[in-house]
C-alpha cells in the first residue's frame, strides 16, 4: 500500500463523493499518515487536511464573487443606459425648441386630439374670434424694398425750390427790409408749348420775391407762380422752356402720377424731397394710415395719407412715391411739426388732381407789378377761417370789411358783407391769397371777381367786372 493511501470501509467507495460532514458522521474514516503524522478525521478537532480546506475556501470566494460581478454590471449598465437616455431625450428637447418642431408637434397633437374630441362627442371651447391671417400667403408682402432702381427713374422728375422773399420789421419805428430764403420741393407734372408746370406746395412759394428751380442735371432756372390754392396747400409754378438748355431737357422727366384711392395700411411708400435744402434725398417707410383728418392753427382742416417715412422741412412739395414709381402723394412739413416722429403727412394726389389740372390752365404773370403801376381795388379785407365759417355758416374768403367810396369796388358794385371767392378765375381763401394775386395786375385792367352775398339768409353767387384803380 502507498503511504498516503486511505484507507475505509468497505462502502468508502460509494461515500467519496458525499459531503464531508456525511463521512463524520458515520465515523468511517481512518487515519492517515502524511509524512509521518497523524491526522484525526474529525474535521470539528483540526479541520481536515490543508488540501480539502484549501479547496472548500476557493469554492466559497468563487462563487460569490461570480455573483456580484454580474449584478454591479447590470447596474453599471443599467445606470449608463438611463443616463444616455435622459441627456438624448434633453438634448433632442432642445433642438425642436429652437427650430420650432416642438410648437408644431403639439399643435398637430393638439388638432388630433380635437378631432378625437368632436368623434367622441366631448363639448369643445367655442372661439368668437376669428384668429388674425398669418398665412404664407400675407407673410410674402413683408419684404425688404431696394428702392435704387426706382429712385433712379423717378428722380429726373424731381426739383429743388428756393423761395426768395422780403421780411419787413420795425425796430425803434422804424421799418426796415431784409432778404431771406426758404427751400422746398417739386414734381414736374406737365409741358406745355411755353413752360415747364411744376406742382409743390402753396407754403413753399407764397410770399415769394422770386424763385429758382434746380434739375436733376443741377441746372438752375428762374420760375414764376401759375396759380395757388391755398386750401389744398398746391402750388403750381412754371418755367419757361426758352430758358432750358437742350441737355437738360433731355435729362428731365415728367411724373406719373397715381391712383392714392387704391393704398392700403402697411404698403410700402418712398418720400424723395430737397430735406433742409441740402438737395434730393430719399426715405422710405410705409403707410401708417389713411384719410387723416387734421385741423390746423388757422382752423382749417385736411385729410391726408399718414406715413412713417421721413418728411423734414424742405421736403415739402416733393413726391411720395408707391413701389411702382407713380406719384401717390404730395409731401407736406408743415403738417407734421417737429414735435413727433415717424408722423408725416402728404396731400393725396387723387384730391389734388382736379386743382392741379385748374392751376395749371391759369394765365401765366411772371411779373409783379412795380408799387406804383399796381391795380387798387379801393376796399379793407378780412380773412374768412374755417371756424368763422362754420360758426356764422360763411363761405370761405376775403370777407369785404369796408367799400371806399366812389374807388373801383364801389363802381363794380361791391358791397360790404360780400366774400371774394375767386379773382380773375382764381380760387382765393382768405385776404393774403387775394393780395398776393393783385400783385401782378396794372391799374386800369378789368378783372371778373366773384363774390357770394347774403341774401335772405343764404349766400348767392355775384360775377363783377371790376376795372382796377391806380393806387392812391
Amino acid at each position: 500500500m502507498y503511504e498516503n493511501e486511505i484507507y475505509s470501509e468497505p462502502d468508502a467507495q460509494n461515500r467519496t463523493a458525499e459531503p464531508e460532514h456525511a463521512a463524520s458522521e458515520s465515523g468511517g474514516y481512518s487515519t492517515y499518515q502524511t509524512n509521518g503524522a497523524f491526522y484525526g478525521a474529525d474535521a470539528q478537532g483540526g479541520g481536515s487536511g490543508k488540501a480539502a480546506d484549501t479547496k472548500k475556501k476557493k469554492k466559497k470566494k468563487s462563487e460569490p464573487k461570480k455573483g456580484g460581478g454580474f449584478f454591479r454590471k447590470l447596474m453599471v449598465s443599467l445606470s449608463l443606459g438611463l443616463c444616455f437616455g435622459l441627456f438624448a431625450g434633453f438634448g433632442f428637447y432642445a433642438v425642436q425648441r429652437g427650430t420650432g418642431q416642438l410648437e408644431t408637434n403639439l399643435q398637430t397633437l393638439t388638432d388630433s386630439q380635437g378631432e378625437g374630441r368632436q368623434e367622441t362627442g366631448e363639448k369643445e371651447t367655442i372661439r368668437t374670434i376669428r384668429p388674425a391671417d398669418t398665412s404664407d400667403t400675407a407673410a410674402t408682402k413683408i419684404i425688404q424694398v431696394d428702392a435704387s432702381e426706382i429712385v433712379r427713374k423717378v428722380m429726373p422728375a424731381m426739383v429743388s425750390i428756393v423761395n426768395n422773399y422780403t421780411v419787413v420789421s420795425s425796430y425803434w419805428g422804424r421799418p426796415y427790409s431784409e432778404q431771406e430764403a426758404a427751400s422746398g420741393s417739386g414734381i414736374i407734372v406737365a409741358e406745355n408749348d411755353e413752360s415747364l408746370l411744376i406742382v409743390t406746395n402753396n407754403h413753399v412759394v407764397e410770399g415769394t420775391d422770386s424763385l429758382t428751380v434746380t434739375f436733376v442735371d443741377g441746372t438752375e432756372a428762374e420760375a414764376v407762380i401759375k396759380g395757388l390754392d391755398s386750401d389744398m396747400d398746391l402750388a403750381v409754378i412754371a418755367v419757361p422752356l426758352d430758358s432750358l438748355s437742350q441737355d437738360t431737357k433731355n435729362a428731365i422727366a415728367i411724373a406719373t402720377l397715381g391712383d392714392s384711392d387704391e393704398l392700403e395700411m402697411g404698403e410700402p411708400v418712398i418720400a424723395v424731397g430737397n430735406a433742409l435744402g441740402y438737395g434730393q434725398s430719399v426715405t422710405g417707410g410705409m403707410v401708417s394710415a389713411l384719410a387723416r383728418e387734421l385741423t390746423f392753427d388757422d382752423g382749417s382742416k385736411g385729410t391726408f395719407i399718414q406715413t412713417d417715412a421721413a418728411i423734414n422741412p424742405g421736403n415739402s412739395g416733393g413726391a411720395l412715391l408707391n413701389l411702382k414709381g407713380e406719384v401717390i402723394g404730395i409731401n407736406s412739413s408743415k403738417i407734421g411739426g417737429t414735435y413727433v416722429e415717424g408722423m408725416g403727412y402728404a396731400i393725396p394726389i387723387t384730391a389734388a388732381s382736379p386743382i392741379i389740372a385748374d392751376l395749371m390752365e391759369r394765365e401765366t404773370r411772371t411779373v409783379k407789378v412795380d408799387d406804383s403801376e399796381r391795380g387798387y381795388m379801393g376796399i379793407e379785407l378780412q380773412s374768412v377761417t374755417d371756424d368763422v365759417a362754420l360758426m356764422f355758416d360763411m363761405p370761405k374768403g376775403a370777407f369785404v370789411y369796408s367799400v371806399e367810396d366812389g374807388l373801383a369796388a364801389d363802381r363794380a358794385g361791391l358791397q360790404r358783407g360780400d366774400v371774394i371767392v375767386k379773382f380773375d378765375g382764381q380760387k382765393i381763401s382768405d385776404k393774403d391769397d387775394l393780395l398776393d394775386t393783385i400783385q401782378y395786375y396794372k391799374a386800369g385792367e378789368t378783372v371778373v371777381v366773384t363774390v357770394e352775398r347774403l341774401e335772405d339768409s343764404e349766400y348767392v353767387s355775384h360775377d363783377l367786372e371790376v376795372t382796377l384803380g391806380e393806387m392812391p
